[in-house]
């Protein structure tokens, strides 16, 4: 199958890529302008199918600039990949469409609380994912990737890095995170090019972890003290108020994001390794960028 991948150059993209030639598909990564129908659809020129991994992930970019790449730039995708006769689109969304809900993991029959809905990235995420709904995509929603080669890097490389070079030392005690192995997530992707039915939607994810225990694993593989400092979540909004912590990431911090990949497992063979070696990739890569002399 010929496939073309777009934000085939970024962290999670360069991994479906490189898993798309492994299981022998032939793969197109040509980068081209999500906002240029006519790049779009030269790229797709005889391809039989298109993965939309690209996106704007970032809880400091504008809302125009979310609205741009990803809405205007999922639609036109979509809008590409029907000129151009492409028959099968798999759409990277994330699992923050899915949930969190209260009191346990949530599933793709869940829906974001609404509160959460004001950070751009979430909302514009959320208007993308109901158009590649609506035009008969497979969607596919990953957690909290971690591995080798978030070099940008996204929030989550951030937050990594920040634990192992020792820069954060304290955590909102509401929360937590389901994570993952990139390399999961990229075979999740192949799974549903290959088996996933359109206009359905599949969770990608791995363990779900308190962030405490988050933080612990990952100072303990940077020969770091873990963070101690526990903080409530009502002195969390205190602080994002005066402009101590970032207002988006503490608004999706309010319950713990924890989600449940049964229905890939079931549906599409999904299967999910353990996730402290992609942690420790991740490590590995942060003390190699920052060294170990964050304060």
């Amino acid at each position: 199958m010929r496939v073309y991948v777009t934000g085939a150059t970024g962290f999670v993209g360069s991994h479906v890529a490189r898993e798309l030639r492994e299981r022998g598909h032939e793969v197109n990564d040509e980068r081209v302008d999500l906002l240029d129908p006519e790049q779009l659809e030269r790229a797709m020129r005889g391809c039989d199918a298109v993965v939309h991994v690209a996106a704007l992930y970032s809880y400091d970019a504008t809302p125009e600039e979310h609205e741009l790449v990803n809405v205007i730039g999922t639609r036109n995708v979509l809008e590409a990949a029907q000129a151009m006769g492409v028959p099968r689109v798999v759409h990277t969304s994330t699992a923050g469409t899915c949930g969190p809900v209260a009191d346990r993991p949530a599933t793709e029959a869940d829906e974001p609380p609404a509160w959460e809905l004001d950070v751009p990235y979430k909302r514009t995420k959320l208007e993308a994912e109901r158009l590649a709904l609506a035009a008969g995509a497979v969607v596919v929603n990953p957690t909290t990737p971690v591995g080798e080669g978030d070099r940008k890097p996204t929030p989550t490389g951030r937050m990594i890095a920040g634990v192992a070079t020792g820069k954060i030392r304290g955590y909102i005690v509401t929360t937590g995170l389901n994570v993952v192995d990139v390399r999961d997530v990229a075979r999740g992707h192949v799974l549903a090019l290959e088996r996933g039915e359109p206009g359905e939607r599949y969770l990608l994810g791995g363990v779900n972890l308190p962030l405490q225990e988050l933080f612990a694993a990952v100072a303990d593989m940077a020969g770091r003290a873990r963070p101690s400092i526990r903080v409530p979540y009502r002195v969390a909004v205190a602080a994002a108020a005066v402009r101590l912590a970032n207002s988006e990431e503490v608004r999706l911090a309010r319950l713990p994001m924890y989600f449940s990949s049964e229905k890939a497992e079931n549906r599409l063979g999904y299967r999910s390794g353990p996730v402290g070696p992609a942690l420790a990739r991740a490590v590995r890569e942060a003390l190699g960028e920052n060294g170990k002399g964050g304060a």
